[in-house]
């Protein structure tokens, strides 16, 4: 980013932690991602994890692209900025009774499911509100990718999603 010398100077003024974003670029970012997106049909959802300011999630909710939560707390942040409920996945391993109960109150797109317990919870909270929940399933492939021993997921001893066998 390119500072003039006032707004450097505004910059050295201010306390940290200061956040600057480049709504510039962050608008160039995304008009290419819609069109490259647009030529296959795909549907982007932006992770609200990454940044969940609200001037970054009414931009980006402006350019037609979902959300992708992993608390409860960021599918309110994203109804709150502006994304219809339709438009939101919910993944993430710790959901609370509340936040999917939230979540299937909203009718959101979907909630990721980690384990077969997530879907009993889940079925058990949407007839509890007379509802259908739409569902995701990740699926556990057992599969090792040589990756460093600390961040492997796809191992079934790693238990991150549903083991193929179940």
């Amino acid at each position: 980013m390119n500072l003039s010398s006032a707004q450097l100077k505004l910059f050295q003024q201010t306390p940290t932690p200061f956040y600057a974003y480049d709504l510039n670029l962050l608008t160039q970012t995304l008009e290419s991602l819609t069109q490259e997106a647009n030529k296959y049909n795909y549907i982007v959802h932006y992770a609200v994890k990454a940044n969940s300011n609200e001037k970054i999630l009414r931009t980006v909710k402006k350019f037609g692209l979902g959300a992708d939560c992993v608390s409860g707390n960021e599918v309110k942040r994203a109804i709150a900025c502006g994304f219809e409920p339709n438009h939101i996945a919910f993944a993430g391993v710790g959901k609370t009774d509340n936040d999917i109960r939230f979540a299937v109150e909203q009718n959101i797109f979907s909630l990721n499911v980690e384990s077969i317990q997530e879907i009993e919870v889940i079925n058990e909270i949407a007839k509890s509100l007379n509802k259908t929940a739409n569902i995701a399933l990740r699926i556990n492939p057992d599969v090792n990718a040589k990756t460093l021993l600390y961040i492997t997921t796809g191992l079934e001893e790693n238990k991150f999603g549903i083991n193929i066998w179940e």
